[in-house]
């Protein structure tokens, strides 16, 4: 048997390192900084994988503080 397994890398907003809890609307949003070129761009990309995408690395962090 020939299977052929795609590899498709998931992009989840909530493993993003732009991710976060805004507490005046109370949800969470999508805190990155795009200028005008760069937002169309984003809101025209026809996949579901974001292109901007950085995995939050938590433990990096702390390492960073100590």
């Amino acid at each position: 048997m020939n299977k052929k397994q795609e590899v498709v890398p998931q992009s989840r907003c909530d493993m993003c390192a732009y991710y976060d809890y805004d507490e005046e609307t109370e949800q969470y949003v999508c805190e990155i900084d795009l200028d005008e070129d760069e937002m169309q761009s984003f809101l025209s990309y026809s996949t579901q994988n974001c292109p901007y995408f950085r995995f939050y690395e938590e433990y990096k962090m702390v390492e960073r503080q100590n």
